[in-house]
């Protein structure tokens, strides 16, 4: 069986871009993630059973506050961070939109999803 944990709608401002105005000012992103495990024989009574959806998100938050040029360097550093953390993991999913992309009359959100799975 496996348990994925899910961490839904995370909203952060930040100033990531490849537009010098864009890493001038604020930019509002939308996070999803899922992290899956395999289950262990477990009575799930405490934390020490699970992947701590409080630890992700601490992951999600840390790396989303780097200002980087591409949205997919956040997704692959996040992923790499939660692999090491959690060597478990055996599958990850990531999406990240930019909720106020420049593009000339858009209206809408703008992202990348990176979906990674791991060998046992």
């Amino acid at each position: 069986f496996m348990l994925t944990i899910e961490l839904q709608n995370l909203i952060f401002h930040a100033q990531h871009g490849i537009y010098e105005e864009e890493r001038k000012v604020m930019n509002t992103f939308e996070v999803n993630l899922s992290v899956s495990y395999p289950e262990k024989e477990s009575a799930f009574e405490s934390t020490e059973d699970i992947i701590s959806y409080v630890n992700l998100f601490a992951i999600v938050k840390q790396k989303i506050q780097n200002p980087v040029f591409l949205l997919e360097k956040i997704c692959q550093d996040i992923i790499l961070k939660i692999k090491n953390q959690y060597p478990v993991v055996s599958e990850i999913r990531i999406s990240i939109y930019k909720l106020q992309a420049p593009i000339e009359n858009f209206i809408g959100k703008a992202g990348v999803t990176m979906h990674r799975m791991f060998k046992e």
